[in-house]
């Protein structure tokens, strides 16, 4: 099979370089180039110092055209300008890690499915382009998936910590290291962005879903990684609840159903999200455990890829975790 040809929109962020870390090793994948304006010449490991002896590739603000597909690693609301402004070959896919496109918007013609492969998989084999999940609404879909399909899911409450690097590469007041060290803050509470696309999804298997997400993040004092813990109210037991997750991600390598208790350690440095349950009364929780930038981005878009190239969706991302 020949290899599939690819570039990169924004490669100087923390999405972008986590791209470039994964195509460059991917067995199937070829990185052709990268885009940044602001970078443009530069080697890139003058972005992304880890990259010194693993590539002589250079960022370029030239768009070429003879690629399979491009990976548009840009912020909120600058995947659609780029668009609008840069017209693209119609055989050539795209896979969006924004929030432009996860509600179903459409830009030149082009339709995005959204690239949830828990959700999406048959559709998203066949798709020209891809919206990209996001972080937080991966970790809590993941977590609350089997409840919709089975047509039980209830209101929830979830709270979620994050890492730093989810606030994205651009310096701010809440990612200097002395104000997130050794501290903890809520944000956005209740009205956080990917509430839509988590709705979205949930009314896709459970129609009549009209029940509140209530959702508190938090800012962790770490750099990566996501830990989701939901609480849902129902009359089923533990073992009933475990079989239907267990059953639902039977066909999903990445998603993996844990008897014992989860901690973020066990994800962080692979495109996994590991699922506890616990049930006290008529309460279950469910945590779910994944790394933001992996599973909840560069990850998550490569497994993508796989997907609509073909391959086996684990090709390039059996990751080593950091145990210690």
């Amino acid at each position: 099979m020949k290899k599939i040809h690819a570039g990169i929109i924004g490669g100087a962020g923390y999405t972008g370089g986590e791209t470039i870390r994964l195509l460059l090793n991917h067995p199937q994948a070829e990185l052709v180039y990268i885009h940044s304006r602001s970078n443009a010449g530069n080697p890139l490991y003058t972005a992304h110092p880890d990259l010194q002896g693993d590539t002589e590739l250079k960022f370029t603000d030239t768009l070429q055209q003879d690629v399979d597909v491009i990976f548009l690693c840009l912020g909120h609301g600058e995947s659609k300008k780029f668009l609008q402004e840069n017209p693209i070959d119609a055989g050539i896919r795209i896979i969006d890690l924004s929030q432009d496109f996860r509600l179903g918007e459409s830009i030149n013609g082009r339709s995005f499915v959204y690239g949830l492969p828990e959700l999406n998989k048959e559709a998203i084999r066949k798709a020209e382009n891809i919206a990209n999940p996001g972080c937080f609404a991966t970790a809590i879909q993941l977590g609350l998936l089997p409840l919709a399909k089975a047509g039980i899911l209830k209101e929830v409450f979830a709270t979620g910590i994050t890492g730093s690097t989810g606030a994205g590469q651009k310096l701010q007041d809440t990612t200097h290291f002395t104000w997130r060290a050794n501290n903890i803050s809520a944000y956005k509470t209740l009205t956080h962005q990917h509430l839509k696309e988590i709705n979205r999804s949930l009314k896709q298997l459970q129609t009549g879903f009209s029940d509140a997400i209530n959702f508190i993040p938090w800012r962790g004092d770490f750099t990566r990684g996501i830990f989701v813990s939901s609480c849902i109210t129902t009359d089923k037991s533990l073992e009933e609840v475990t079989k239907l997750y267990k059953d639902f991600y039977s066909d999903h390598p990445f998603t993996i159903v844990s008897d014992d208790t989860v901690d973020m350690k066990q994800v962080v440095n692979t495109n996994k999200c590991l699922i506890g349950i616990e049930k006290e009364g008529d309460k279950i929780v469910v945590h779910s455990a994944i790394d933001n930038l992996l599973k909840g981005a560069s990850g998550q878009a490569v497994q993508n890829m796989n997907l609509i190239f073909g391959l086996d969706e684990t090709t390039g991302i059996k990751l080593k975790s950091i145990a210690f």
